[in-house]
């Protein structure tokens, strides 16, 4: 059995057991994480494919550990125009290992958006109807009109007595 699944924004093929990389996570190492965006499911040759996604479905992950990943050089060049910058790069990646596909009964995640409008305080809300509106952008004037070339000086002219 295994899963496509989106993480971190990126498209990820696992199955249970699998140890694989992925852009850092915001969770402590040794905790459990779980993916509930499942593009595809294949369990022994049956294929479930998601509209966008399979609907309660969901891959179970251990964060394994917290680790930078091999060092890329950047090294940018023009030709005879001493032109060289060298720079390096190492990317932030977590460490997971898949523990389960669950094809059904996931249990589903309230939206995040939801219960924070519930929990505002009345305080805050107060705050934020005393706001002034945005100002609207001032309309652009038209551009002014180059001058013609600046005239030269007028020379000086010193009287020698």
């Amino acid at each position: 059995m295994y899963a496509i699944v989106e993480i971190g924004g990126k498209q990820v093929k696992v199955e249970k057991n699998q140890k694989i990389f992925v852009n850092r996570l915001d969770a402590k190492e040794g905790s459990k994480v779980t993916f509930d965006n499942i593009l595809l499911l294949d369990n022994a040759g049956k294929v479930v494919l998601g509209t966008p996604s399979v609907k309660g479905a969901a891959v179970e992950a251990k964060i394994i550990k917290h680790l930078k990943d091999d060092k890329v050089i950047v090294f940018k060049k023009k030709r005879r125009k001493g032109y060289k910058v060298k720079n390096g790069h190492r990317q932030f990646l977590t460490e997971i290992m898949v523990e389960k596909i669950l094809e059904k009964g996931a249990k589903p995640v309230a939206d995040a958006k939801s219960e924070v409008k519930e929990s505002k305080p009345a305080v805050e809300k107060k705050l934020a109807a005393k706001k002034p509106a945005a100002k609207k952008p001032a309309a652009k004037k038209p551009a002014a009109k180059k001058s013609a070339a600046k005239k030269p000086a007028a020379k000086k002219t010193t009287k020698k007595a």
